[in-house]
């Protein structure tokens, strides 16, 4: 195995083995630290350390200019101890553990690629911590780093066969409150609001906002209500997931979800919640995607192929600002956020090899790509 590749095996093992699930603050500031380290060690400048509400985030600025962001995240979906029974092993050239694929892998990608570069000057590199539960405190950080640069380099896995992710539909997550008027099941019922009876409607009412040709999918999802089997519900609620490819779209079911209005006599409707990320749209990454395909090209990597998702990234918010934005950056493999999630190793020299050159592109010629005019008003 080359001495690069083995380096970025051990290094990659190194920051699965320190568990950082986003709900443990305490694990987070672990990860971070030993993410720090290690950009430390191969980039030979230690981080700026930021702690907004209690969760670690980590930020490198090279030089005195903002050319291009390169963007990961640290937090996992894993909870501690998950590494006793997913160990972080390398077999028949697969590496496995929690969180390797998504996206701790991604995050030595980037280390290793920015090593080999001679000059750093205008590059940004920022890790997060809550990436996972939805960028909460990070959020505003990302947006502000990504309006100084002319583009960002998302270092999340890959589509299937390397694939670079272009497209992802926008979030938005709602939680719809009902509130009827309890009274005896048995005895009474007719002087009851039934605010299961009443939900059901709005659940159908809020499946119909899909529009499955144009690529919006609106899915119900948790469920409570209810106090004992023999009362009438006075509250229930049920949480709402919309993914969009538009701003329009994404617009269109915002404005219906706060306008749902009650069914039956009595009951009250009330709708938390909104737009969570912006859709990151086809023609944030067209340009930064010709550029990769041309730069695989010369450097003998196969031919890059191109993807639009459903989930979402942090590449939303820096495609929301108006940056041109290319994610799916980071390692080839599977099973995110799954049992199997696994890192192709074969494919790590590769990788560092493409986003290397990309950055060094970049850094030579900040003008050559420009966020539509649209999306900056």
């Amino acid at each position: 195995m080359p001495e690069r590749t083995a380096a970025m095996i051990a290094d990659i093992q190194h920051l699965v083995r320190c568990e950082s699930p986003s709900d443990d603050l305490v694990a987070v500031s672990r990860s971070a630290d030993a993410v720090a380290a290690l950009g430390a060690r191969l980039l030979g400048a230690d981080p700026e350390r930021i702690v907004l509400d209690g969760c670690t985030h980590l930020r490198w600025r090279f030089g005195e200019g903002a050319k291009v962001l390169l963007l990961g995240h640290h937090d996992t979906v894993w909870p501690l101890s998950t590494i006793v029974t997913h160990p972080a092993d390398v077999e028949d050239g697969v590496l496995r553990g929690p969180g390797s694929f998504d996206m701790k892998a991604g995050l030595v990608i980037a280390f290793h690629a920015l090593a080999a570069l001679d000059d750093l000057d205008g590059v940004t590199l920022l890790i997060t911590g809550d990436e996972e539960p939805g960028s909460h405190t990070s959020r505003s950080l990302i947006e502000e780093e990504a309006a100084r640069c002319a583009a960002a380099l998302v270092l999340e896995a890959a589509g299937p066969g390397g694939a670079l992710k272009t497209e992802r539909k926008g979030v938005s997550r709602y939680e719809v409150h009902v509130t009827g008027r309890a009274a005896h099941a048995g005895l009474e019922p007719e002087q009851g609001v039934n605010a299961t009876i009443e939900l059901s409607h709005q659940i159908q009412a809020v499946a119909d906002l899909a529009a499955p040709d144009l690529g919006t999918t609106v899915t119900p999802t948790r469920m409570r209500g209810g106090t004992t089997s023999n009362t009438v519900p006075a509250h229930a609620s049920f949480m709402v997931d919309v993914r969009a490819r538009s701003a329009r779209e994404q617009q269109r079911t915002h404005e219906a979800m706060l306008a749902l209005a009650p069914r039956i006599h009595g009951a009250v409707i009330t709708v938390e919640g909104g737009i969570n990320r912006p859709p990151l749209q086809a023609d944030a990454s067209a340009a930064l995607f010709d550029r990769a395909r041309g730069l695989a090209e010369r450097l003998g990597i196969r031919p890059l192929e191109s993807i639009a998702v459903g989930g979402a990234s942090d590449g939303n918010f820096t495609a929301g600002v108006g940056t041109p934005t290319l994610d799916g950056l980071g390692a080839v493999g599977g099973g995110a956020h799954a049992d199997d999630e696994h890192v192709i190793v074969a494919e790590l020299p590769d990788r560092t090899r493409l986003l290397t050159a990309l950055v060094a592109d970049l850094l030579q010629d900040e003008h050559a790509v420009r966020a539509p005019e649209t999306a900056r008003r």
